[in-house]
């Protein structure tokens, strides 16, 4: 007995596509809206109220902050008009109802400074007798993309090589 074969596609789906219909399916893309609120926080309220409150969660459309000293918590109170208009207009419209504000701890967030070290194998250099082997090796490739992109492959093996060689 054979099964019917379903059709090939056409072109594939985006993931991303697929979780957002897969979400509204369950009625969640509302909140998944919401929840874009966490990511782009810092980017609406800039850095100086970013490094003093943070996001913590949403309850039925509201936005809990948490803030880290009394004074601000007063002018983060003067300012939650402004700042609901401009995250409701980066979300869509009515996304979020209220901001709530709590004081607590506000934990740093790690910036672009803090990026671990390059690894060994990066810093390694390739000598010229080296790298005339990989030119002649590829010669024979008639496809200058082709051969550029295999050059840059093979350059980065030898590199990696030579670093584990000198650990």
């Amino acid at each position: 007995m054979s099964r019917a074969r379903r059709p090939r596609m056409r072109k594939a789906a985006r993931a991303g596509d697929l979780v957002e219909g897969l979400l509204a399916g369950w009625g969640l893309d509302e909140r998944l809206q919401q929840y874009q609120a966490l990511i782009i926080w810092d980017e609406v309220v800039g850095p100086q109220i970013a490094a003093r409150a943070r996001p913590e969660r949403i309850r039925d459309g509201v936005l809990e902050i948490c803030v880290d000293q009394p004074t601000w918590m007063q002018q983060l109170q003067l300012l939650k008009p402004q700042i609901l208009t401009k995250l409701n207009a980066r979300l869509g419209e009515g996304s979020l109802r209220e901001i709530f504000l709590k004081r607590g701890k506000v934990a740093a967030r790690t910036t672009a400074a803090s990026k671990p070290p390059a690894p060994a194998w990066r810093k390694m250099m390739l000598s010229g007798e080296e790298t005339t082997e990989l030119r002649t090796l590829l010669a024979g490739v008639e496809d200058e993309e082709l051969r550029r992109d295999l050059e840059n492959l093979l350059a980065k093996q030898l590199k990696l090589t030579k670093a584990k060689n000198q650990s």
